[in-house]
C-alpha cells in the first residue's frame, strides 16, 4: 500500500496565521508514526506571487519525503520555478510535474492561467499529460491538478473552475491506467466523478469554504476553522481518502 499526504492552498502571505497553519500542517506530516510515500501540494503556494513568499514556503514545506507541487491560480509560474524548482527559463510557460513511485506515478498538470482566476489545460500541459500516460501504460497513475474539473456546489468556487474540462476528459478516457484525478482550489475537502473516475478535492490550509446552506456571505471561507489535509492511500488499484484537521 502507498500512502500520500495531499495538501492544498498555503496561500503564503494571504493572511497573518498563514505561515504558522503551513507549518503545523507540516510538523504533523514529519512527526506521524507511520511512513509517507509522499507529499503532493496542490497549488496556490504563494497569495501574491512574491519571490519572498515562495522562499517562505520552500523552508516550509522541506520533507523527508518525495514531494510534488503543481502551481495555482494565485502562483506566478516563473517565481514558482525558479524558487520551488531552482530552474530558470521558460518564463510563464506551464509547470507540469511528474512523481515516480514504485507502482504509481503522480502527474500533476499546470492548470493555472496566469492572471487570471479560472483554470484551463494548454496545448502544451495536454501534450505533455498524453506523454506522460503514454510511457507507462501498466503503471496506475493519478493525475492532478489545481482547478477541479466539475462543480462542487459553491458558486465562488466554480464560478472559477476549470474551463474546457472535456480537453482533460478525452485524455483520460484514452488512458484506462488513470485511477483517479485530484485537486485543491475549493478550500473544501469534497469527492465526486469525473471521466467516469473518482475526483478526489483536497481541503484548505488557510481557510475552509464553506457551502450555501452554512453562510450568506459573499465570500464564503472561514478562516476560523482548523488548517486541514487529505491522506489517499493507494492499493490494489483502488484509491481511498481520509481526511484530517491538524489542531
Amino acid at each position: 500500500m502507498l500512502t500520500l499526504a495531499h495538501i492544498s492552498d498555503i496561500h503564503i502571505g494571504g493572511s497573518p496565521d498563514s505561515v504558522e497553519r503551513t507549518r503545523a500542517v507540516m510538523r504533523h506530516l514529519e512527526g506521524l508514526p507511520g511512513p509517507l510515500d509522499a507529499v503532493i501540494v496542490s497549488g496556490d503556494i504563494a497569495d501574491h506571487g512574491a519571490v519572498e513568499e515562495y522562499e517562505i514556503a520552500r523552508e516550509l514545506l522541506a520533507s523527508r519525503y518525495p514531494t510534488v507541487v503543481c502551481p495555482g491560480n494565485h502562483d506566478a509560474r516563473a517565481a514558482f520555478r525558479k524558487v520551488l524548482l531552482s530552474k530558470d527559463g521558460d518564463g510563464d510557460g506551464p509547470v507540469n510535474q511528474v512523481l515516480r513511485l514504485d507502482g504509481l506515478t503522480v502527474a500533476l498538470c499546470d492548470s493555472s492561467i496566469p492572471g487570471r482566476p479560472e483554470g484551463f489545460l494548454e496545448d502544451e500541459t495536454i501534450a505533455w499529460l498524453e506523454t506522460v500516460l503514454a510511457e507507462s501504460p501498466a503503471t496506475p497513475v493519478i493525475v492532478g491538478m489545481h482547478h477541479p474539473a466539475v462543480a462542487l456546489g459553491i458558486p465562488y468556487v466554480d464560478g472559477i473552475g476549470l474551463r474546457a474540462p472535456e480537453r482533460l476528459e478525452q485524455v483520460l478516457r484514452r488512458h484506462p491506467q488513470v485511477v483517479a484525478v485530484i485537486a485543491g482550489h475549493a478550500h473544501t475537502a469534497a469527492s465526486t466523478t469525473f471521466a467516469g473516475l473518482p475526483l478526489i478535492v483536497a481541503p484548505g490550509v488557510i481557510s475552509t469554504a464553506l457551502l450555501p446552506q452554512e453562510t450568506t456571505a459573499p465570500v464564503p471561507v472561514d478562516y476560523g476553522l482548523p488548517p486541514q489535509f487529505a491522506v489517499h492511500l493507494f492499493e490494489g488499484g483502488r484509491l481511498t481518502t481520509h481526511v484530517r484537521p491538524v489542531v
